[in-house]
């Protein structure tokens, strides 16, 4: 008689592991549930997977092939995956069985190797953090920790809806911030684009008008020429600086990225522009005291959690400043004496933290922080679009109202002088 291996759920909801002698898969299944247990797998020891929850038994469940996939799993797909997630452990279904059924509902792509990977490693043996941290394209490290706080507080169902809860507010703010800079940027664009074509196609037709009736050129004329000429005939030629600058630019700002230094540098000179600067710097500073108000929320202990948040602050200033916090409370100082020696974050900021510090409430000040910070973001993105329209408006204007006003002074000059002639 063979013995079978299961795992089965009990009228509790509760997870079941055991082993069972039976003559086949059918016999064994029959035997689990006169036990008054619900089994989700089932197979034989020492041999092939005999049956699955959902499968009929005693017929082997088909694997579905492995599909190509490029690049990592969107933030969305993720956050989508751990609310249902929530859903199915706060319904008593085993870790386990709700991986599998949430595999199974994906379309073919990266997201469900992994989840299929997951399921694998789960039923090695595997605690679902570690299953998950071999995958770091799906579940970065503040996911894994954060999993297995849940895991280990037997919480997990209220650890996946916060992470949920957290990855949506910090798409929601990244959003926000990406949609404030959209509109400016395309205005530039087509603005620069208009007015190069100006100057490519318009301007040399004036100026051989110019030269053809010998009209001495006002100062604003020859500039606007010389400009022209430039993007036309410069060595190299204007126009091309124009298109490949941004390019270039974009260049220099990835490989000045690879190093700390580098990232250091370019998150201060992001940090010091005006009105952006601003909501970029509110920003990072919504997303650290989130995600570590998170973290401790969690269990995760302060200084595993100050790790994990200085990883994927994603800015070196606040980096930095939180490395510091680190050594300073490993020496036994408190969490906000570093942090307003750092001077990179408001007092504000630095005087809710010491308040929680002292009533113990550090994670819920460190949320009331990040919430007054996102609403804060939301009133200077409406300034900014509300600042921004004006000036575009205004600078386009003057520099259309240049352009036209030096093309048309040699004309002016040239009617005079015609009507005065006849």
């Amino acid at each position: 008689m063979a013995k079978f291996v299961y795992e089965a759920m009990n009228q509790a909801g509760q997870e079941v592991k055991d082993e069972v002698e039976a003559p086949s898969s059918k016999d064994a299944l029959a035997k689990i549930r006169n036990l008054g247990y619900f089994p989700t797998r089932i197979r034989e020891k020492g041999g092939r997977k005999a049956a699955a929850a959902g499968g009929a038994p005693g017929k082997k469940k088909k694997s579905g092939g492995m599909t190509i996939s490029i690049g990592g799993v969107s933030t969305k797909l993720i956050t989508q995956f751990t609310r249902q997630l929530s859903t199915l452990q706060d319904a008593g279904l085993p870790v386990l069985r709700s991986i599998h059924i949430l595999g199974e509902q994906q379309k073919p792509g990266l997201m469900k190797n992994v989840l299929r990977g997951v399921g694998e490693d789960v039923e090695g043996g595997s605690t679902l953090s570690e299953a998950f941290a071999k995958h770091p394209k799906a579940f970065n490290r503040l996911y894994v920790n954060m999993i297995a706080a849940g895991e280990t507080g037997g919480v997990l169902d209220v650890i996946c809806q916060r992470l949920a809860e957290f990855m949506e507010k910090s798409q929601k703010l990244k959003r926000k911030v990406v949609g404030a800079m959209i509109y400016p940027i395309t205005v530039v664009f087509f603005a620069v684009g208009i007015v190069t074509g100006i100057m490519i196609v318009v301007v040399p037709k004036f100026q051989e008008i110019f030269r053809d009736f010998g009209v001495d050129l006002p100062s604003p004329t020859q500039f606007l020429i010389g400009f022209s000429d430039w993007i036309v005939n410069g060595s190299p030629p204007g126009w091309t600086l124009i298109l490949f600058s941004p390019v270039g630019f974009l260049i220099f700002y990835r490989l000045a990225r690879q190093s700390r230094g580098g990232r250091f540098a370019t998150d201060i000179a992001i940090m010091k522009m005006p009105v952006m600067g601003s909501i970029i710097s509110k920003t990072a500073v919504a997303r650290f005291t989130r995600t570590l108000g998170t973290l401790i929320n969690a269990g995760v202990p302060i200084l595993e959690a100050i790790n994990i948040t200085k990883e994927t602050s994603g800015n070196e200033v606040l980096a930095r400043a939180l490395e510091h916090v680190h050594d300073s409370i490993r020496e036994g100082d408190t969490f906000a004496n570093p942090l307003r020696a750092s001077k990179v974050v408001d007092s504000i900021v630095v005087n809710m933290i010491d308040v929680g510090e002292e009533t113990g409430d550090l994670d819920t000040m460190l949320i009331k922080v990040a919430d007054n910070y996102d609403d804060e973001v939301d009133t200077l993105v409406g300034s900014l679009f509300s600042l921004l329209e004006p000036i575009l408006v205004i600078t386009l204007g003057g520099i259309v109202g240049f352009i036209v006003v030096a093309l048309f002074m040699p004309l002016v000059s040239l009617i005079e002088s015609v009507s005065s002639g006849g």
